[in-house]
């Protein structure tokens, strides 16, 4: 079984989607960088919603002085990308997810391999969490309010959570890792 990690940034009100500029994805303190480190090593593939891939796709591949090293592993890792529109994904080691996300990720996960990482895609994540396929949820939270944006769960969505890890950086930065408990 391969576990799906939901790994997000987060503002402290809770909001993952980024509509201010709280968060720069290649500035992180080096005690930071040996989380992701460590956390990048268990992972052999990554799941992204469309936006979220051509966010990436437009970003990664032109860092040439990337100090985090993400962009290197992302020229390497599995890119899984859901879509029903992009058929040319343009970015090497992508696969496009056409059908059903849940069906497919579902087959994923019962098969052999690292840890299958999502990251932003915030559809995606709501339907990967409430369809209860989500082993741990990674929450990198940033010293900001941005009062509004949508949130880590859907509208509704309940659950329990139990804390593995907590870590504080002297940026404000926290790191928590959760996994889900049975409801």
């Amino acid at each position: 079984m391969r576990p799906l990690i939901v790994t997000q940034n987060i503002t402290v009100d809770g909001s993952i989607e980024m509509l201010d500029d709280w968060f720069d994805p290649a500035a992180h303190d080096p005690d930071q960088l040996e989380i992701l480190d460590r956390d990048s090593a268990a992972c052999d593939a990554i799941l992204l919603g469309r936006q979220t891939f051509e966010d990436f796709r437009g970003f990664w591949p032109l860092q040439e002085d990337d100090a985090t090293g993400i962009a290197e592993e992302l020229d390497t890792i599995e890119k899984l990308v859901v879509s029903s529109t992009l058929t040319e994904p343009g970015w090497a080691r992508t696969t496009v997810i056409a059908g059903d996300p849940v069906a497919a990720v579902r087959d994923l996960t019962a098969g052999e391999g690292g840890e299958i990482s999502l990251t932003g895609s915030i559809t995606l994540c709501h339907a990967m969490i409430g369809a209860g396929l989500v082993d741990e949820i990674r929450l990198w939270t940033f010293p900001y309010v941005q009062g509004r944006g949508r949130r880590l769960v859907s509208e509704g969505w309940t659950g329990r959570l139990a804390l593995r890890e907590h870590r504080a950086f002297t940026s404000g930065v926290t790191y928590a890792r959760y996994t889900l408990e049975e409801s």
